[in-house]
C-alpha cells in the first residue's frame, strides 16, 4: 500500500495518527490493504491485541484500535468550520448597529459569550440575549470555537466595547440625546421663561417699594 503525504487512507477512521504504527504493523500481520481491512470485522477479531504491543501501545490501546477498524471507513471527527467575517468590516469603526454577522465564540462566561467578528475585539453577547427562552447556563447554548450569527447591538468606540445578540430579531433600542445637546425649546419652555423673569422682576419691584417706604429717621 502507498501512502501519499496528506493523503492516508487512515484520515478516514477514527485511529488517532499517532497510533498509525500499530495499524502499519496489523496491515502487515494481515497481508491486507486497508480499504479492505477496514469494516472486515471477521478478520479483526480474530487477531491478538497483545502481538501489536510496543513501549508505547499496550493491550488496551491496541483493542480500542482494532474497534475503531471494524468500523465502516469514514472520518468520526466533524469538519473543521471557520466563520466566513465580512467583507470590509475589519475594525470597530466599520460596525454598524443592526448589522448581522458571522462569528467565533472565542470564550464562554457565566454572564454570556464573547464572540470574535473579525475586528480585532470581541464582542459580548449577554446571557439575556443568547436565545429567545431562558437561559440558566450560557454554555449550553454555545462553546469555544462555535461558529455562529450575530446582530450589533450598540457600539461604544470609546470604550473599546461590543454588545451583540444572537436573537437576529432583536432590535436595537435608539439611544436617546441628551436635552442640552442644542436641542432648541419648544414653545412651553419659551413661554416659561419670561413668566419666570416676571416673577423675578416683581419681587425686586416690591423689596424696592418696601426699602422706599420706610420712614427715615428725623424726617415727617
Amino acid at each position: 500500500m502507498r501512502i501519499r503525504d496528506g493523503d492516508d487512507p487512515l484520515d478516514a477512521s477514527g485511529v488517532h495518527p499517532e497510533a498509525y504504527p500499530v495499524v502499519r504493523r496489523i496491515l502487515a500481520a494481515t497481508k491486507r490493504e486497508l480499504e479492505r481491512l477496514i469494516g472486515d470485522a471477521s478478520v479483526l477479531r480474530q487477531l491478538r491485541p497483545e502481538a501489536f504491543t510496543d513501549a508505547v501501545f499496550g493491550v488496551p490501546t491496541v483493542t480500542d484500535i482494532l474497534a475503531e477498524l471494524e468500523k465502516p471507513g469514514r472520518d468520526p471527527r466533524p469538519a473543521f468550520k471557520t466563520a466566513s467575517f465580512r467583507e470590509g468590516v475589519e475594525k470597530l469603526e466599520d460596525l454598524q448597529s443592526g448589522m448581522v454577522l458571522e462569528g467565533v465564540v472565542t470564550n464562554v462566561a457565566a454572564f454570556g459569550a464573547f464572540v470574535d467578528v473579525g475586528v480585532h475585539q470581541d464582542g459580548l453577547v449577554h446571557i439575556s440575549a443568547m436565545a429567545n427562552t431562558y437561559v440558566k447556563d450560557p454554555r449550553n447554548i454555545a462553546k469555544s470555537g462555535d461558529v455562529v450569527r450575530v446582530k450589533v447591538l450598540e457600539v461604544d468606540p470609546k470604550r473599546r466595547r461590543i454588545s451583540l445578540t444572537m436573537r437576529l430579531d432583536q432590535v436595537p433600542e435608539a439611544r436617546s440625546a441628551p436635552a442640552s445637546a442644542g436641542i432648541p425649546a419648544t414653545g412651553s419652555e419659551k413661554r416659561l421663561r419670561p413668566a419666570a423673569s416676571a416673577r423675578g422682576d416683581a419681587m425686586a419691584a416690591a423689596f424696592r417699594r418696601a426699602q422706599f417706604g420706610r420712614k427715615t429717621p428725623g424726617r415727617k
